[in-house]
């Protein structure tokens, strides 16, 4: 049986100095997901690669919400074509070495 580890958001903002409405946000557009136990909120740790890149784009190159919500949904489009790229190379792999 897997644990998870969850981390409070207050946490969270203090340790990156943010603010928890940034938090907030990415919730409300659904680009993270916050468990709440006892009127507090806590973010799983496998979500804190994705929330850590999510601060540097807010913070650091001054992307806003919706910005990082489009770069998220592009990202997850071209690695849903790098995918569908590598299947059809196999697949015709299979044909080239059956002639």
């Amino acid at each position: 049986m897997q644990t998870e580890y969850l981390i409070a958001v207050d946490e969270f903002c203090a340790i990156h100095n943010i603010e928890i409405s940034f938090i907030s946000s990415l919730r409300q557009t659904g680009l993270i997901d916050i468990a709440t136990i006892k009127q507090t909120g806590f973010i799983n740790a496998n979500q804190l690669d994705r929330l850590e890149k999510f601060v540097r784009f807010y913070y650091e190159l001054d992307i806003n919400v919706e910005g990082i919500e489009t770069i998220t949904h592009l990202l997850q489009r071209i690695n849903a074509m790098q995918e569908e790229n590598i299947t059809l190379k196999n697949r015709l792999r299979l044909y080239e070495t059956n002639e």
